[in-house]
């Protein structure tokens, strides 16, 4: 099955696939076998960032390994790149879709660095699904005390536009998310703009940011038309835990032997997380 399959499928049953970040294999592991023990397909990302950490090849190479290993079917994702030298790499190297992200800058601004990237990505293949950002939703995937300067929601008219004049596969429209983790609680999302904007364009949409957003907005949301969720703070919190808990044992220093721990919280948030999306919470 391909990611456009996998989508359409998502799409007619009303609910959304999973899309988690990962920095090294034993994240990698535990979104694998938790998509797995549910039979849900399931998205790897990888920002700027962790590309750079893992190197694009070893990325490609992990995934296709474990695709090949488990029969599943797992697509990898350049998140939230910037660079278009960087984009070609991921793109020549396997990856199955790409995020370009110029969401910070003008809708005007945004529209036609989006559509230099859409037009480059698809010479380079036309089988990789690209998307865009509508909107500011901040650049953090951290513990946040308040909202990053400048998050908002997006308008329906621009998030139509942004796709008519692009020739994007996805969209990522701003709705009340935000990416992070707000320690008093994130923001609830606009729900009436998710279903509205829907309603207007034919692709579909992304909610980016969803660590910390409640259950019911994820059902509600997904009801209205959001296919794919990402999660990212909320895998990093998991491991982060996860490692602390194994190395109680001051005695342990054997990687092989501290990382299972962060594997095993990893795979209890990511699965909580796709029984959620796939309507089984």
């Amino acid at each position: 099955m391909t990611l456009k399959e996998a989508l359409i499928k998502a799409r007619g049953e009303k609910k959304a696939i999973g899309h988690f970040n990962i920095s090294d294999i034993a994240a990698l592991r535990a979104i694998v076998r938790a998509a797995g023990d549910l039979g849900v397909p399931v998205i790897i990302g990888t920002s700027e960032g962790e590309a750079e950490f893992i190197d694009i090849e070893v990325a490609v190479a992990m995934v296709k390994d474990m695709r090949e290993e488990t029969n599943q079917d797992i697509f990898l994702n350049a998140d939230h790149f910037h660079s278009l030298e960087k984009i070609e790499e991921a793109v020549r190297a396997g990856y199955d879709s790409v995020i370009f992200d110029a969401a910070k800058l003008s809708l005007e601004e945004n529209i036609q660095k989006t559509k230099e990237a859409v037009e480059m990505i698809k010479s380079i293949r036309q089988d990789v699904l690209v998307e865009g950002e509508v909107g500011y939703i901040g650049e953090s995937s951290k513990m946040l005390d308040k909202l990053p300067d400048g998050v908002g929601v997006c308008k329906v008219e621009d998030v139509q536009r942004f796709v008519n004049e692009t020739g994007v596969d996805l969209v990522a429209p701003a709705v009340g998310n935000v990416h992070g983790m707000l320690k008093g609680g994130n923001p609830k999302l606009d729900m009436g703009l998710i279903g509205d904007i829907a309603k207007s364009v034919t692709v579909p949409l992304v909610l980016h940011g969803g660590s910390g957003i409640s259950d019911e907005d994820f059902k509600v949301a997904i009801a209205a038309g959001i296919s794919i969720v990402h999660i990212n703070t909320e895998i990093r919190v998991a491991w982060r835990e996860g490692v602390e808990k194994a190395l109680k044992d001051k005695e342990q220093i054997a990687p092989y032997k501290v990382f299972p721990g962060a594997e095993e919280a990893v795979y209890k948030a990511v699965s909580r997380r796709l029984k959620l999306f796939g309507g089984l919470l």
